[in-house]
């Protein structure tokens, strides 16, 4: 009896413990259950707001050149390439006149290597039919390349400015690395800039181009300096 009555005080007090215990965990799971409902509440509230997010990254790293751009061209890139276009369309016009319609520029977005791509330029021969990197003319055809390219920058320029005019041209140097046909044939196209009413000034140290140029600046060294002498050549004499 003695054992029996204490193994009745033994379980009554598990049960109340258990009692106890059942009731926190009823109040555990309600409390779990009204979780539960907020969580799908904040689901319903975040999962769009995921969507944007993932949506919103993805453009944002297109427009830097990353993700699935496959050209690796940033936004701002993309945009200046669309303006290069137009300068290397109107550049070649230039060009072709100067080479004797031999080189023509274009515009490339080619990637190299690792690098991003979208403001290369490459020119077409049109003796041989290549179309190759401007890194392989010469320096005479370069010169002629990069003068072309400000002639048509300028022109482009003045499309978009409602018809502005850009009146003076300064071209500085690079004359010395053309040969007499080639400095021939740019001349004959910055002569053709000034006869439409342009004024083109040149900065060359050439003696070739004294028998070109009316209006000349002349620097003189002397032993306490150099000065400017204003000197008026006669065309073709």
């Amino acid at each position: 009896m003695d054992a029996a009555i204490t193994g009745h005080e033994q379980l009554v007090e598990q049960a109340g413990a258990a009692a106890v215990t059942a009731r926190l965990l009823d109040q555990s799971v309600l409390q779990v259950r009204t979780y539960r409902t907020l969580l799908h509440r904040q689901e319903e509230v975040t999962v769009p707001l995921r969507d944007e997010l993932r949506l919103t990254s993805s453009v944002a790293e297109s427009a830097r050149g990353g993700g699935e751009n496959a050209y690796k061209m940033s936004l701002s890139t993309y945009v200046l390439a669309s303006r290069l276009e137009q300068v290397a369309e109107a550049a070649t016009e230039r060009l072709l006149a100067m080479s004797d319609g031999r080189y023509a520029l274009v515009h490339s977005d080619a990637r190299a290597g690792n690098k991003r791509s979208g403001l290369g330029l490459n020119v077409i021969d049109g003796w041989t039919g290549n179309r190759r990197d401007t890194a392989t003319l010469s320096g005479g055809e370069s010169f002629m390349a990069s003068l072309a390219m400000a002639l048509g920058l300028a022109d482009v320029v003045q499309q978009e400015a409602g018809g502005l005019d850009i009146e003076t041209l300064f071209v500085d140097e690079g004359f010395g690395s053309l040969d007499e046909q080639a400095l021939e044939q740019v001349m004959d196209a910055l002569e053709g800039l000034r006869s439409g009413g342009r004024v083109v000034g040149l900065v060359s140290h050439v003696a070739e181009l004294k028998q070109r140029v009316p209006a000349q600046l002349q620097v003189v060294k002397g032993r306490t300096g150099s000065r400017l002498e204003y000197v008026e050549q006669l065309q073709g004499v």
